[in-house]
């Protein structure tokens, strides 16, 4: 198996269907989002186990999300009906209710397969993909189905990415907003860890 990364590359474009955040259909083009951040992410089904509590989890930090001039969109295999029909169903009985980000069709798969996250040809792993303002992927993980991901940590990435681009410092491990970064020579790196190594 041939294992290639997206990072540095453009982001695979796609006009899709969509379930909007006031519940109405709508259509999606990724592209058309450039000039600002958007962490895509896939998820293998609706009314499952581990997807609600993440999409859930994305919907309570949207507001920061949206702070930072970046979008959220989820993807599955479902149609925007099915999408719908999870939403208008209450948390307490399997659904999701009223989250307020696009939730994206990909019933062919073809979003999936371009992603490179299509898992026996059936579901989307649980991939997630920064892309930045200029529509390039910057940061992706991608976790097999029963591991749910950490919202906070793709903040940090978001984070992370704006920090780097805005002062030309890069980020060091556990680097978080408000931590001091590295300058990216040699003797920056040596000062830096001087003194953060003990």
């Amino acid at each position: 198996m041939c294992l290639t990364t997206l990072v540095t590359q453009a982001a695979p474009d796609f006009t899709a269907n969509a379930v909007m955040p006031d519940n109405s259909f709508g259509s999606i083009t990724l592209s058309a989002l450039k000039g600002k951040y958007v962490v895509l992410f896939f998820y293998p089904l609706d009314f499952t186990f581990v997807c609600p509590s993440e999409i859930l989890a994305f919907n309570k930090k949207i507001a920061e999300f949206k702070e930072k001039n970046c979008e959220l969109i989820g993807v599955s295999v479902d149609s925007r009906f099915t999408h719908l029909a999870w939403k208008n169903t209450a948390i307490e009985n399997g659904g999701i209710g009223n989250i307020q980000y696009p939730l994206v069709e990909d019933l062919n798969k073809e979003i999936a397969k371009s992603y490179g996250i299509l898992f026996g040809g059936s579901v989307a792993l649980r991939g997630l993909f920064l892309i930045d303002t200029k529509g390039v992927v910057r940061h992706s993980v991608i976790n097999d189905l029963p591991l749910g991901r950490n919202v906070d940590e793709a903040l940090r990435m978001v984070d992370a990415l704006q920090f780097v681009e805005t002062h030309g410092e890069v980020c060091p491990a556990n680097w978080k907003q408000g931590d001091e970064a590295m300058k990216p020579t040699a003797e920056g790196v040596a000062s830096y860890l001087a003194k953060h190594s003990k």
